[in-house]
């Protein structure tokens, strides 16, 4: 393939709501510029950027893949994201290395709630974009209404620059508003129309989408606006120069249209990417240098550097790492360094196309490239020559809102499932993967059930790893509500030595554990915790997120207020790690306890009969005791929720949480979405990614993490014990 320089190039992210056409556009996209030599399918299962074998059955995108357009002596890489939900954080993660956005809207159903989530991330990333507005040649397909939701979903600024020729299945053709000229098309062609005179019966309402169009681009630019006050129009090519700075600028969101299915007007939008759309080498990019975010300009000159902004995991070829050159230029068995200081040989670096890497002499700035088998780097690293002293800081994803228990299948698939698991991490960011140290469970979180599901099924295809997927344990917790002031006492006289210990405690309750966000805060903040270090019991992984995971135990305290020897201080010890080990296993139902005081003030001993494990079951006495006076209570995990929605399931949200238990914390609105805060216990919310899908008809979304645990209403309570008791017993019989 060809080398391009920045300024040639053009890197444009394909974004919106799953099922809009994304996929079919870029493969009509492809097949008009001559990179592939046919119009392929996603029903075919033989699209450039849907190659995985989940993707194929699904026929969704589960991640990015990039693939190369080179049209107009430019090249033109196209991201191909996710638009469900589920996978709408592999979106996120992947447009950072985009210069500008297409976001394509279903000309059927509008804007819809991940359209609006996509935009958010493009004015995230501050990416110039246009509308494409497909499946115009549809039943029940409308330009105009789609327009509609648009406009008020982004504002008056998303306007048209062409308007359909056709509607439903007479849909052949678009006129373009800046030239005023008709393109026609060949349904199922190849995706080139023929320019011809605007048709009479449109020719009223291409003046008039003309007129608007020419009164928006000269509202931005003191020039234009001089000009049309005095000829009441621009020229085309003053248009053209409006319309391309406005875009840049984000002033001005162009809409276009198209039917991706049937290749109609792929080829204006190709003009329009190269035209409109910004080449690399004209934005900047931010960079973190000794924990200080400045701006550089992307450019070939400087040192060389990179940013890792996805990762692969392919049996075969190993590792595979995408990166966006952002300085100097990477050429083949170049030399570089990540941030941990590992050195990396990039050898038989390529331009990737679907799942095949085309090999390269060298990637400009502004350019993607991928190389296989680097040893130590991930997505989110910065690659750039020994001694630079910048980075470019990682995208951050949220947590996941769901985790499985997963387990293996057979001792075989024990053995292989976590080297294998370790893969797919490393290419899916947003997943998470711990081991419960409660309830002694591996889970598996992820962004929702069919998220974890794809993962299984991954595991089964690439390494033959067979797992099984269910609901976690709930980590409850037990606690006090009252004092007790008790006696322990352990005498077991015998032939020789016997055992003596005697103990005295007073039990108390302790403020509450601190929740998740205050855990964070008191450890300094996330980029200054190392790699999977622990903080009070939280865990942080490779790049100093905080892991899915609930804390390691409570805030317990012993204090000892012994004096005058009643307890010679060897045996202390003893007493604390006696009430630890009672703690560990219950009162209540059997789970750990957490928050209370426990103080040692008096006690007796033998000099001969007593010992250290005498003291410590008579302190396991002394547990038992003040429990029985100390009012014992259950804790259960509280979870932070966000649910977004269309505003019209607002009520039907807010009741179902209402009976989860919920409470609601706060409500914002937001065009057509309606954010519903809340908090909710894990218990009632385990299955909720089901629940909300058909109640929103597949249109809400949300998100959870732990913040705290509270206690447990009386009735619920009751039967979590009565189902830990019934449980105990069945394991108790089954070892008789």
């Amino acid at each position: 393939m060809k080398t391009y320089e920045g300024k040639d190039i053009r890197n444009a992210g394909v974004v919106g709501h799953g099922d809009s056409g994304k996929t079919t556009l870029t493969a009509g996209l492809l097949f008009t510029a001559g990179a592939t030599s046919r119009l392929l399918r996603v029903d075919e299962g033989n699209t450039i950027t849907d190659f995985d074998e989940e993707e194929v059955q699904r026929k969704v995108s589960i991640s990015t893949a990039i693939a190369v357009a080179e049209w107009k002596k430019a090249k033109i890489n196209i991201l191909d994201t996710p638009g469900y939900n589920i996978f709408i954080n592999d979106t996120r993660g992947a447009l950072v290395a985009a210069d500008g956005a297409l976001v394509v809207v279903d000309g059927v159903a509008g804007v819809e709630v991940q359209t609006e989530k996509v935009w958010s991330y493009s004015n995230d990333y501050k990416l110039p974009r246009a509308v494409v507005i497909n499946k115009l040649d549809r039943e029940r397909s409308s330009f105009e209404r789609a327009l509609t939701s648009v406009q008020e979903a982004f504002g008056r600024t998303a306007i048209p620059v062409q308007i359909p020729i056709g509607a439903e299945r007479d849909f052949k053709g678009v006129i373009d508003l800046i030239r005023m000229k008709a393109y026609t098309y060949t349904p199922d062609g190849d995706g080139k129309g023929k320019e011809s005179d605007i048709p009479a019966d449109l020719a009223d309402a291409a003046q008039a989408a003309h007129e608007a169009l020419v009164e928006l681009v000269a509202e931005g630019n003191d020039a234009l606006m001089e000009e049309f006050f005095e000829k009441g129009t621009l020229p085309a090519e003053h248009i053209l120069d409006g319309v391309q700075a406005g875009t840049k600028e984000m002033r001005l969101f162009p809409v276009l249209c198209c039917s991706a299915l049937h290749n109609i007007g792929t080829d204006l939008i190709l003009n329009f990417v190269v035209d409109n759309l910004p080449a690399p080498t004209e934005r900047q990019v931010t960079v973190k240098t000794n924990g200080e975010e400045t701006v550089r300009k992307i450019a070939d000159a400087g040192p060389c550097s990179a940013y890792v902004f996805k990762t692969t995991a392919d049996p075969f070829a190993g590792r595979i790492t995408y990166f966006k050159v952002y300085s100097g230029v990477v050429r083949n068995d170049a030399n570089l360094s990540n941030q941990k200081g590992t050195a990396e040989r990039l050898a038989h670096i390529g331009v990737p196309v679907g799942k095949t890497i085309v090999p390269v002499t060298e990637v400009h700035a502004g350019d993607i490239g991928a190389v296989a088998k680097l040893k130590d780097t991930l997505t989110g690293d910065t690659l750039a020559d020994k001694g630079v002293a910048f980075v470019y800081p990682p995208v951050q994803l949220p947590e996941p809102s769901i985790a499985f228990a997963i387990e293996a299948k057979s001792r075989q698939d024990e053995d292989r499932m976590g080297s294998a698991v370790h893969r797919i991490l490393e290419e899916d960011q947003s997943l998470r993967f711990f081991r419960d140290p409660q309830t002694k469970e591996f889970l598996l979180g992820g962004s929702g059930q069919q998220h974890v599901e794809v993962v299984a099924s991954r595991l089964k295809r690439r390494y033959g790893v067979e797992v099984i997927l269910r609901a976690p344990k709930i980590p409850y917790r037990e606690t006090i509500r009252g004092h007790a002031d008790v006696q322990g006492r352990h005498k077991k006289q015998t032939g020789g030595h016997g055992q003596f210990g005697d103990c005295r405690i007073k039990m108390e309750p302790l403020a509450r554990s601190l929740s998740a966000a205050e855990l964070v805060r008191a450890a300094g903040g996330s980029e200054d915790i190392e790699a999977k270090k622990e903080v009070d019991g939280m865990l942080y992984d490779l790049h100093g997120r905080r892991v899915w995971a609930l804390r390691n135990g409570g805030n317990f305290e012993f204090v000892n207020e012994i004096f005058g020897g009643s307890i010679p201080k060897n045996y202390i010890p003893a007493v604390e790690k006696g009430i630890l080990e009672a703690a560990g296993g219950g009162f209540l139902a059997g789970f750990p306890m957490v928050d209370f005081r426990v103080i040692l003030y008096d006690g007796s001993y033998h000099d001969v009969d007593s010992s250290e494990l005498a003291f410590k079951l008579a302190a396991r006495k002394a547990f038992k005791n003040a429990m029985q006076e100390a009012k014992p209570a259950l804790l259960e995990p509280i979870m932070n929720v966000e649910i977004q929605a269309p505003v019209e399931y607002a009520g039907d949200l807010m009741g179902d949480l209402n009976g989860r238990r919920g409470r609601i914390a706060g409500m914002d609105t937001k065009g057509n979405t309606q954010f519903i805060r809340a908090q909710a216990p894990m218990a009632e919310m385990l299955n909720y990614q089901n629940d909300l899908t058909s109640m929103t008809q597949g249109r809400g979304a949300f998100t959870m993490e732990f913040d705290h645990y509270d206690y447990v209403p009386g009735l619920q309570a009751d039967k979590i014990i009565a189902a830990a008791k019934a449980a105990k017993t069945g394991e108790e019989e089954e070892e008789e």
